[in-house]
């Protein structure tokens, strides 16, 4: 009879649970060590309120009593898991979670630099470069060359300039110069993107490909006169977005170059 209870016994999936657990809890204590695992748990108010806010922000209304509770369980389940893996060092050498950790950081760095406000004297020296671009009717004095419709020839072809050599410009009936030309009458003859394209081009040598209504250019801006510029305070904000914009890759670059000279880096290469 004893044998048959047994042979009950051992179909019950609360036995089964028991074993299993039995066993990791064996194999976690024989590959952990010394035990010195923080087994205190404690769930406050704060923790229920952000479980909850979670759940309404998914589905759209507060969760019921027997979900918020549900949810605890989960957390606690979560918690505990989590800590008998970092017990077990299961985080080492493990190149997802390598991965994962590197993707966090990096998306708490770049948020924090997308944040970032320039200082005064970066805000003004930014407005100070950067003038043309704010202006509201400038007017250019420039040159260009009709390169065709071909994007990958024309870039060639700028690239051919500026190196000395002679391109052939394709023949267009539009001005080949225009001197202090103000940017509503230089859109009329190559439209707005073009127009728009000067405010962003260096002066004294030729940029490009810019786009026109008839496919793309080399242009030289000569001159600019920026007429009808705001002050700065009055598009301080939009001044600050376009810095932000700019100048995030190379604060992303900095902010790293600052962790990398924190570290004594030794290279062995076979």
């Amino acid at each position: 009879m004893i044998y048959d209870w047994m042979k009950q016994a051992l179909r019950e999936p609360l036995v089964h649970f028991l074993g299993a657990g039995s066993a990791l809890f064996l194999l976690m204590a024989q590959l952990g060590g010394e035990d010195s695992l923080d087994r205190s748990i404690t769930i406050n108010e704060a923790d229920v309120a952000r479980l909850a806010s979670q759940w309404e922000q998914t589905w759209r209304r507060a969760p019921t009593q027997q979900q918020l509770d549900s949810l605890i369980r989960d957390y606690i389940k979560e918690e505990i898991y989590f800590r008998e893996s970092m017990r077990l060092g299961l985080d080492v050498d493990d190149p997802v979670i390598r991965r994962r950790l590197r993707a966090k950081m990096e998306f708490l760095a770049n948020a924090e630099i997308e944040n970032m406000e320039p200082t005064e004297a970066a805000l003004q020296s930014f407005y100070a470069a950067n003038k043309i671009r704010y202006a509201a009717q400038p007017a250019f004095s420039f040159d260009q060359q009709f390169l065709g419709e071909d994007e990958e020839i024309a870039k060639a072809s700028v690239l051919a300039i500026n190196a000395g050599k002679q391109v052939q410009a394709q023949p267009l009936s539009v001005s080949a110069s225009m001197d202090k030309a103000a940017s509503d009458s230089i859109a009329r003859e190559f439209g707005e993107a073009f127009a728009d394209s000067l405010r962003n081009l260096p002066n004294g040598r030729w940029s490009g490909p810019v786009r026109s209504g008839f496919g793309w250019h080399a242009a030289r801006v000569r001159d600019v006169v920026a007429s009808g510029t705001p002050p700065l305070s009055d598009i301080r904000q939009r001044v600050s977005n376009d810095w932000r914009a700019e100048t995030q890759v190379a604060r992303e670059a900095a902010a790293y170059q600052a962790l990398l000279d924190g570290y004594d880096i030794r290279i062995a290469k076979p």
